[in-house]
């Protein structure tokens, strides 16, 4: 009956891959090293060797990337083995078993290894000197989720070695499996930085159909979105094509855009081969398509199948030259190890050849004494260490490792009394793989930590296919990445074969380029087709497809290819610019002819016409207008701070006086003729000059206005950066718009008493009667004000500055024109008529009607 629990498991890798096993050491812990022993299932095999024996017409698939896995394990016990530091003192044991494709094959194995027999008894081992201590196993998630919830129940450990898989992560369901593989964090952001330095913005994404794939294209498409970077579509290809659909029921993949011209494609082996296939039924011809996988593809199976890959790229983890494994390679042969049949079959497979001994059915030829792997047919380098098998290597070493610390801590502790009963219990050494770390042969930091590798490379191939190429996969570049934020991408573009028809790179963009002065604006909710629109005045854009156009600053323009902002050139209403001359000249023409008329009017001072209406009040309107037509010279040349205060209030207060004495003019005509009906009271106002008081009364006013301006928000000097888009408009701003406008309306509310005091008197009888003309000013001066708002509102730029001073000489001129023209008439070209007879004449004319 069977004494002791049995703690033994089993795993799968691909197909009919190797599985490895790691056995305690057995009654042999403690003996001095000896010679590497095998433990095989012996009925199994004996069964096995009869079979073949017979001469049965067997028919093998053979996975080369499969037995790079125990060449790397065979090494790796060899090395730990001749090792004097690590398990001294003792021989390292192994047994290798086969998993098969289906999975209730490795279930019925691992029930008979934990039996230790030919039968299964669950919970009882019937050996007691060849219990496993841990399983070095497993390439695929599918697997490792079988057989993990076992192995945690007996709290062995399981070492994986195949691609890295967070839901292998969970400890409630797999608490003693360990990955060997670190958590890929790099590899979409390398492959991410391959496709922005081609400009491959549109593509099409190939996976196999596992939980793998889906993880990575999502993770993928994520990070690509980010970039600005499309999938068009993803289709997932079978894993099992091979075993169990036919070529009219695969699928292909999707050609539905032509614009698509590169093609993701995650997976094995056998995601190639499916689309290798399905190309009988598609045209894929100039397509590149980029290889993206975790695991080495196996040259094997992708060698027939080139012509369609030719001129592809492949990313992939770099092979790994470990010291010591070149010689191992070339030194190893079947009869180094005698009891593995595997062996024999790939070096007959290999080399068409057996050794001297080999007890192989047929008849075959011996093979030459320097027969060596080294010599591999085809192009396999069988010299270095692919990802996978580096993965297997450090596993061993990490077992290992552990298990030697395992057995110092118990030799510290006096517990290891009795060597040739002893047999390590595999629950001990969970505690030593969690917290192990240690740097292996080539100098890489190994541990089983889910936070390790902060470095990472991955090299770049090319497949060029020529039939004279002892290689058809050449490195053309590499991505390197330490840390989260140090990546380098390193390409040799010239040295790239292309797919056949290509000299050059092939475009894989929804659209092309915008050029500079464009920018991308999405058509759709696909980030990657979009249309260029030209960028707006103001804005730039300075690259090629430019998302967003950049604002130029407020001192620069864009010119008009929308590519460069220029400096703004200083501007303002100069006397040397077209309108500021125009306006100069219009105010000098009207001072002059202000000034003659106040000459004419001095010169006639004793004439009746000047005599008749106030020629005190008369001198002062012409002052006040000349003013008034000199002060549009404040508002023209380059502002000062100076000149920005003196042109709005002297504006203010010239107009002011004007508009005044144009109401006290109004005024003493209205008393004049009202004295001569209601009596003494009139004639008193007329006498005592009451009218002379009017001038200064609202010119005060105005001064109060114009001196709460000037303490509250005076005008300053301001640069207008937008009313003309190439020139910065330098420009006096008026500071407080609302006394601004205070200053206007008194203005105004002058205007409109004056307007309508004349308006009252514009028909009384009398010699000289200015009551037309006042109103016809008042009128004019209105007119003019009234425009200039809304037009003032509407205007930018220099034309704001034009438009007040044109206001300013419009009513000021209206002023002289309609007050003083008619005067000037008599003044100079009817003399006569400016005479005391003439006067007399008109007035007995006027009386003999009324009679």
């Amino acid at each position: 009956m069977c004494l002791h629990r049995s703690l033994h498991t089993i795993a799968k890798s691909d197909d009919i891959s190797t599985v490895l096993r790691l056995p305690s050491m057995a009654t042999r812990l403690w003996s001095p090293k000896i010679q590497h022993k095998y433990i095989l299932h012996k009925s199994w095999m004996l069964k096995y060797q009869e079979t073949i024996s017979k001469c049965p017409k067997v028919k093998f698939r053979w996975q080369l990337k499969n037995y790079n896995y125990i060449l790397a394990f065979l090494f790796a016990i060899e090395e730990i083995n001749k090792d004097p530091y690590l398990l001294p003192n003792l021989t390292l044991g192994f047994s290798l078993y086969n998993a098969f494709n289906k999975y209730e094959k490795p279930l019925e194995n691992i029930l008979l290894w934990f039996s230790g027999g030919n039968q299964t008894v669950p919970n009882y081992n019937c050996q007691k000197q060849s219990k496993s201590t841990a399983i070095i196993a497993g390439t695929t998630l599918e697997f490792s989720s079988i057989l993990g919830p076992l192995l945690g129940l007996y709290k062995i450990p399981q070492v994986t070695y195949g691609a890295f898989d967070s839901s292998l992560n969970d400890k409630d369901q797999f608490p003693s499996l360990y990955q060997m593989a670190a958590k890929d964090k790099f590899l979409v952001r390398g492959l991410i930085c391959l496709l922005l330095h081609f400009e491959w913005t549109w593509v099409g994404v190939a996976i196999t159909d596992n939980v793998e794939s889906e993880t990575f294209v999502w993770t993928l498409k994520a990070e690509m979105v980010k970039k600005h970077l499309c999938i068009l579509f993803i289709e997932k290809l079978p894993t099992s094509w091979v075993r169990t659909i036919s070529l009219d029921e695969g699928v292909a993949l999707s050609t539905e855009d032509a614009k698509v011209n590169v093609y993701l494609v995650y997976g094995d082996s056998d995601i190639f081969i499916n689309i290798h296939m399905h190309s009988r039924l598609t045209e894929y011809s100039g397509k590149l398509w980029i290889m993206v996988t975790e695991s080495y593809v196996d040259l094997y199976k992708m060698k027939s199948i080139m012509g369609l890959f030719h001129g592809s790229l492949s990313f992939s983890s770099p092979k790994r030259d470990v010291p010591g494994f070149e010689h191992f390679i070339k030194t190893v042969n079947p009869s180094k190890y005698p009891e593995d049949f595997y062996f024999k079959r790939f070096w007959l497979n290999a080399f068409n050849c057996v050794f001297s001994g080999s007890s192989l059915c047929g008849k075959f030829r011996d093979c030459p004494p320097n027969t060596s792997l080294e010599f591999m047919p085809g192009n396999t380098d069988m010299m270095v260490m692919s990802e996978s098998s580096y993965l297997v290597y450090n596993a061993v070493h990490a077992v290992t490792r552990a298990l030697h610390e395992m057995l110092l801590e118990e030799a510290d502790m006096g517990l290891t009394k009795d060597a040739s009963l002893l047999v390590p219990l595999s629950w001990k050494l969970h505690r030593f793989l969690r917290s192990l770390q240690f740097t292996n042969s080539i100098g890489d930091h190994v541990s089983l930590d889910e936070q390790r590798e902060s470095k990472k490379q991955y090299d770049i191939l090319n497949i060029a296919l020529f039939p004279t190429a002892q290689d058809f996969l050449v490195k053309v570049g590499e991505f390197v990445i330490n840390g989260t934020s140090h990546q380098s991408l390193v390409i040799h573009d010239e040295v790239i074969e292309w797919p056949m028809g290509l000299e050059k790179p092939p475009t894989s963009v929804c659209n092309q380029k915008c050029g500079l002065g464009f920018k991308k604006v999405t058509l759709s909710k696909d980030i990657c087709c979009f249309e260029c629109v030209f960028c707006l005045t103001g804005e730039i854009s300075n690259t090629q497809d430019a998302r967003e156009c950049i604002q130029c600053s407020e001192q620069e323009y864009s010119n008009e290819e929308r590519t460069h902002c220029l400096p703004k050139l200083v501007t303002y209403l100069d006397f040397e610019d077209p309108l500021g001359m125009a306006l100069a000249c219009t105010a000098l023409c009207f001072s002059v002819l202000t000034a003659g008329v106040l000459w004419a009017f001095v010169k006639h001072q004793d004439t009746p016409i000047v005599k008749a209406n106030n020629r005190t009040l008369s001198y002062v309107l012409l002052i006040s207008l000349l003013l008034c037509f000199l002060c549009s010279f404040l508002f023209i040349g380059r502002p000062h701070p100076v000149t920005c205060i003196l042109q709005q209030i002297t504006f203010g207060l010239v107009f002011t006086v004007a508009l005044s004495t144009v109401l006290a003019k109004t005024i003493i005509v209205l008393l004049a003729f009202k004295s001569m009906k209601l009596g003494r009271t009139m004639r008193w106002l007329l006498a005592s000059g009451a009218s002379n008081y009017v001038i200064p009364i609202c010119t005060l006013v105005q001064v109060i206005i114009c001196g709460i301006w000037l303490g509250l928000s005076p005008p300053f000097i301001d640069v207008d950066t937008h009313s003309e888009p190439r020139h910065l408009l330098i420009m006096c701003d008026k500071g407080s718009v609302t006394v601004f406008y205070c200053v206007l309306g008194y203005l105004g509310s002058l205007a409109l008493v004056s307007l309508s005091l004349s308006y009252l008197v514009r028909n009384l009888p009398d010699a000289f009667n200015e009551a037309k003309f006042l109103t016809f000013s008042m009128l004019v001066f209105c007119s003019v004000w009234v425009t200039f708002l809304p037009v003032y509102h509407g205007a930018q730029g220099k034309l704001m500055v034009a438009l007040e001073i044109f206001s300013i000489l419009a009513s000021g001129a209206g002023l002289l024109v309609c007050i003083f023209a008619p005067k000037c008439y008599i003044i100079l070209i009817r003399p006569d008529k400016n005479s005391l007879k003439h006067l007399r004449n008109k007035m007995g004319l006027r009386k003999n009607r009324h009679t």
